[in-house]
């Protein structure tokens, strides 16, 4: 028999949820859920400078006194590009040959159908009658994360919500399922230097005050490394990602030229420490009479670990004899919305492969799918009996 999730990440990915358009996802997983006991309650965040999102808390209450665990997802996925690129339509999920093709197949529609999937099997079992499960799934992931992860958790801490362990559906695979999962993430912070000199003719530089000189030495102080890695997490590293200057004449010397960074980093560092860091090379560089400035660019993504013990080794336990291999710990990437659950509770990420996620093309076999389910379903039966016993 065909697992549920199969069909339900048809159905999700025919709606075409580019964030922050909701377009019904949101209303499949509340009919696929509201019948197994759940409590859904959709909520609309906006404000901060951000659009309105649409989100969902979904929560059943077993009939005994139990753990709390917690599953979050996003149903927003990125624009498909040039639809004419795929060789099938980006939200069809139709499928071919065993394989299910369509936008937010692998990032990260299965994973919430794979744990839906999982919930609709236990339910008919009763094993989710010895705790609470929970799922907060918002539609704003892929782009500002202002009005969904972080404000649905602090609404439902403000419920009196309280969580002993956090699973993230995000692809974590590298080459097969299950051969990592990811217990933290390195944060970011992004920042715009502009340095302001004198515009004048490039025969005649000594009427002139030249920025390029500047910032190229802002560039090498900023590129000295920052620290060696830690036990957990790859060294930190900044990238400058942009220079410009505007400026269309080859003989004008320019008044001014601004460069942007992104720096991701490890536990050595906090964002403020980082910042502190970043202003002390800009003090030791010669600015030649110009003028320097700084500008933070949106807001800090914090560095968080979950340690490997206790319940990141339980659900390692579980992977490992499922699979037969134990899953590698792992912390690459760029940020997630684990980063707003940590505050709250242990979070791991645990998914699919993602070797297509954001491409033309992007697609999931679906033995995959069932396989996630499976797992999804074999660990929360096993979490619930051993945090109950």
């Amino acid at each position: 028999m065909t697992n549920p999730a199969v069909s339900l990440l048809a159905d999700l990915i025919r709606r075409p949820s580019v964030t922050p358009v909701e377009d019904g996802v949101l209303d499949v997983l509340e009919a696929f859920l509201s019948p197994l006991g759940f409590a859904c309650t959709r909520l609309k965040f906006e404000g901060d400078g951000s659009y309105p999102v649409d989100n969902l808390y979904a929560t059943r209450k077993g009939n005994h006194p139990g753990p709390h665990l917690l599953f979050a997802g996003h149903t927003d996925v990125v624009p498909p590009g040039d639809a004419t690129a795929w060789t099938h339509d980006p939200f069809s999920g139709v499928i071919v040959d065993g394989v299910m093709w369509g936008r937010g197949a692998t990032d990260m529609k299965s994973g919430v159908a794979a744990f839906c999937g999982a919930v609709a099997q236990l339910a008919q079992t009763g094993a989710l009658e010895h705790g609470t499960v929970s799922l907060a799934i918002t539609n704003d992931e892929e782009a500002d994360a202002v009005n969904g992860t972080k404000k649905l958790m602090e609404w439902a801490e403000a419920q009196g919500e309280k969580y002993d362990f956090a699973i993230v559906g995000e692809p974590s695979s590298f080459e097969t399922f299950g051969d990592s999962i990811k217990i933290g993430r390195r944060g970011s912070v992004s920042g715009r230097i502009t340095v302001i000199g004198k515009q004048g003719h490039a025969a005649y530089p000594q009427r002139a005050n030249n920025p390029m000189p500047v910032i190229a030495e802002i560039v090498r102080a900023l590129y000295a490394p920052l620290d060696e890695g830690t036990e957990h997490f790859q060294p930190t590293n900044l990238e400058v990602t942009a220079i410009d200057t505007g400026n269309l004449a080859s003989n004008v010397i320019p008044e001014r030229t601004s460069m942007r960074f992104n720096v991701r980093f490890n536990d050595t560092w906090t964002g403020e420490t980082l910042l502190a860091e970043i202003h002390r090379r800009l003090a030791e560089v010669d600015t030649r009479g110009c003028r320097v400035k700084f500008e933070q660019i949106g807001p800090i993504s914090r560095c968080f670990i979950s340690q490997p013990e206790g319940h990141v080794a339980h659900l390692c336990d579980v992977m490992e004899a499922f699979n037969g291999t134990r899953p590698q710990l792992s912390t690459i990437g760029g940020t997630s919305d684990a980063r707003f659950i940590s505050l709250y509770c242990p979070v791991v990420e645990c998914g699919l492969i993602g070797a297509t996620m954001h491409q033309v093309d992007e697609r999931v076999p679906v033995a995959d799918v069932e396989r996630l389910a499976e797992f999804y379903a074999d660990y929360v039966a096993k979490f619930l009996a051993r945090e109950s016993a």
